[in-house]
């Protein structure tokens, strides 16, 4: 009887944290953010191009660059990455590569929703962890921003996947140079001791990290390396988008 009570009190939990968002649907139908037509199945994108999304189907289970046929890329076999796994919903290219850009670059938080849902999507199958993380900004970046577009899309992603969300667990400490104006190798320069882990033992052993996009992998693979040098077992990364 009290796991029955238990269940019914959840699901009602559940039911009304679910209440705004079907009072907003109802109020304000959704338009695409793409082309204005009306949104299809609650999400602001319209059918048609839904289904034009550059999907990432097939690519390196290490570091979730885009492949021609299945497997893991020569790069990583070469040398093991930090990263135990890394899923990357589309490639980066249009029209993800325009919604990013509204989302991270001008203040667009509704694009970031839709990312964050699209991503949402792609998880069936993928191995949940024990918390989410997303990749921190230093806060002069954020006084300057305004939000943390890693955080804003991770606090989605916690509640559709039910992984709680650890946003204070890592910090970024070290001012770095904007990531978009450097090379691979001053990229990873730019962020060695970068980050910093500032939860207490015992740490969750398997971890998500959350970003928007996956370049050369020097941001994933510098907090990774903190996480997993505070004790974290396994460190695995989620991001909307890889450049190919």
């Amino acid at each position: 009887m009290d796991a029955l009570v238990y269940k019914v009190a959840a699901n009602w939990r559940q039911w009304l944290r679910g209440l705004p968002a079907r009072i907003g649907t109802t109020l304000l139908p959704p338009r695409c953010l793409l082309c204005g037509e009306p949104g299809d199945d609650g999400r602001d994108m319209c059918a048609a191009c839904h289904w034009w999304l550059p999907r990432n189907h097939c690519a390196c289970p290490r570091c979730a660059i885009p492949l021609a046929v299945p497997g893991t890329c020569g790069r990583c076999l070469r040398r093991e990455p930090l990263l135990h796994f890394a899923h990357a919903a589309f490639v980066y290219a249009p029209p993800v590569d325009g919604l990013l850009a509204r989302y991270k670059f001008h203040g667009d938080l509704a694009a970031g929703r839709l990312l964050a849902g699209l991503l949402a999507e792609t998880l069936d199958g993928v191995e949940r962890p024990q918390a989410l993380v997303p990749v921190p900004l230093h806060r002069s970046r954020l006084r300057q921003r305004g939000y943390d577009q890693a955080l804003e899309l991770a606090r989605p992603l916690a509640r559709a996947t039910g992984v709680p969300l650890a946003a204070g667990l890592l910090q970024r400490h070290r001012r770095t140079a904007a990531q978009s104006e450097l090379g691979a190798m001053a990229r990873r320069r730019n962020l060695r001791d970068a980050f910093a882990v500032h939860g207490r033992p015992p740490l969750p052993a398997h971890v998500v990290l959350v970003d928007d996009v996956m370049t050369t992998g020097a941001t994933l693979h510098a907090a990774a390396r903190a996480l997993r040098r505070a004790g974290v077992a396994r460190v695995d990364a989620w991001v909307c988008a890889r450049t190919p």
